[in-house]
């Protein structure tokens, strides 16, 4: 049995995925510490696992906060850690530093990415529960949750060893059919409308069915998305305004440049903040409420 630990008590937001939102200020700059960076469009330089980023203060906070973009380092940005990061500093390792605490430091690091693969699981499979059409599957969806929060509570060792690759394909097997539920009644509805649906463009049926297509720059504007399955599609750079997402399954899809300008995204399936931070947006853009709109989205 896998030895667990009570969670420390942190600030709650206002929905029920409070703890899978990331809190700086309870985290010790893991992110900036346990990653590699590459220099890119993303990186202003190379940085090696386990080396602190240079920009990393004292105090666990980033010296260009508000400045990453300009100063070359947009894939800060982008990335969310689904809370893992506060959850190891102040759960696995009970709040003990790694700069006061270098014994730790190497065990730390190895933890934080497993533990965020884990708390974006409980992203998926929380969206999953909380879909109405999924109660056939609910009592599964509940185990699955309670399964993974377990492996969320381990000691470090623990968590380090845990084969998430396994059980992400366990997982991965209810929220296929979660999916299947909630696309159902698009699907459904968007045959009903014919050809008098919005645009018609994106098709219905088997012209719904994109899992990981490449779809890099395409003309997708207005399109008629509802339902559809884009699980991994690549939407790089792709011209999506206007478009109709809704209660599509967005599961991996790279929306690196993506133009959502106008877009429907509203009940869109396993969508994430790190998604919608590396796409383009306005005002005008509609999003879930559990999703926050990036700052540097342009106004309508």
């Amino acid at each position: 049995m896998t030895p667990e630990r009570e969670p420390v008590a942190l600030p709650l937001l206002d929905d029920d995925r409070a703890a899978l939102r990331a809190d700086c200020g309870s985290c010790f700059g893991l992110c900036c510490v346990a990653l590699t960076f590459s220099k890119s469009s993303d990186f202003a330089v190379n940085k090696d696992a386990g080396t602190p980023c240079t920009n990393l203060r004292a105090d666990s906070r980033c010296g260009i906060h508000r400045d990453l973009r300009d100063k070359g380092y947009r894939g800060c940005t982008v990335y969310d850690c689904f809370g893992a990061g506060q959850h190891v500093s102040q759960n696995t390792f009970e709040g003990r530093d790694w700069r006061q605490d270098p014994a730790t430091a190497r065990q730390m690091f190895e933890a934080f990415p497993v533990m965020r693969q884990l708390h974006e699981l409980l992203w998926y499979v929380t969206e999953a529960l909380a879909a109405p059409r999924t109660r056939p599957i609910r009592a599964d969806l509940k185990r699955a949750l309670a399964a993974t929060e377990r492996l969320t509570r381990g000691t470090p060792e623990a968590v380090v060893e845990t084969d998430v690759a396994a059980h992400r394909q366990d997982v991965n097997q209810l929220l296929l059919r979660a999916s299947e539920l909630v696309r159902a009644e698009h699907l459904s509805a968007g045959a009903k409308g014919g050809k008098n649906g919005k645009n018609g463009k994106g098709g219905k049926g088997g012209k719904k069915n994109r899992r990981g297509a490449d779809l890099i720059g395409a003309r997708l504007t207005g399109a008629d998305l509802r339902g559809a399955d884009l699980r991994g599609a690549y939407l790089i750079g792709a011209d999506l305004r206007d478009a109709d997402l809704r209660g599509a399954d967005l599961i991996g899809v790279d929306f690196r440049d993506a133009d959502l300008r106008g877009a429907d995204l509203t009940g869109a399936l396993f969508l994430t903040q790190s998604q919608v931070n590396a796409a383009r947006g306005d005002d005008l853009t509609k999003l879930s409420h559990t999703l926050d709109r990036p700052g540097h989205w342009s106004a309508a």
